[in-house]
């Protein structure tokens, strides 16, 4: 008779197991769980507050909406990072690291204007606002480059394009139609583009 021993999983195996979030199988479960949730809040804070705050509390709401909708673009900048989405030579290494400066200086411009801090009138919170379109910018071209790279296979290879062109779909809806037509299309477009791709992301194995 062969008489043979297991050892009982650990709490946190058995955790991981139940609620199948095992991060061998899903190593970007919480990456993506973050862009999706940080994509609706903003969605969410934008279709009360519009694209341009009034009031302080709308300011505050829009800020925390658009700065977790960041924290969420800094998760997918890492999955692009770790599945190396965009090549693996230096330059693309360098992109990376250029757009994840551009994104945290952005965050800086949101936590200002939620502060009630930035002033217009000023050079230095001017430039530090331009960070935000830019980094929007750097995010559609980098999402030319996955495409093209053709690293990430399947719908994965071309969602991110159709998410991270928000910016140069939301500012001409704005100049073409108006602003009521400019702020569905900004809302819709964050639930169809970023939210799905934090969905992607999460199914995403190395």
């Amino acid at each position: 008779m062969t008489i043979s021993h297991s050892p009982a999983p650990a709490r946190s195996d058995v955790a991981a197991d139940a609620l199948g979030t095992s991060t061998t199988t899903r190593p970007f479960l919480l990456h993506g769980r973050v862009l999706t949730v940080g994509a609706l809040t903003w969605a969410g804070a934008m279709a009360f507050t519009g694209l341009d705050p009034r009031t302080d509390g709308a300011a505050v709401a829009f800020a925390a909406g658009s700065g977790l909708f960041q924290v969420g673009v800094l998760f997918l900048l890492r999955t692009l990072w770790r599945t190396r989405a965009i090549g693996e030579g230096r330059f693309a290494r360098v992109v990376l690291r250029v757009e994840a400066v551009a994104v945290a200086l952005a965050m800086c411009s949101t936590l200002a204007d939620g502060l009630g801090l930035t002033n217009m009138g000023q050079v230095g919170w001017m430039l530090l606002d331009a960070f935000w379109p830019l980094s929007m910018l750097g995010m559609f071209l980098i999402g030319i480059r996955i495409a093209v790279a053709g690293r990430w296979r399947g719908v994965t290879r071309w969602w991110p394009l159709v998410a991270e062109s928000w910016a140069v779909v939301t500012i001409p809806a704005l100049g073409i139609f108006g602003e009521t037509v400019g702020h569905v299309v900004a809302c819709a477009h964050l639930v169809v583009g970023y939210a799905v791709l934090g969905f992607l992301v999460s199914r995403k194995q190395d």
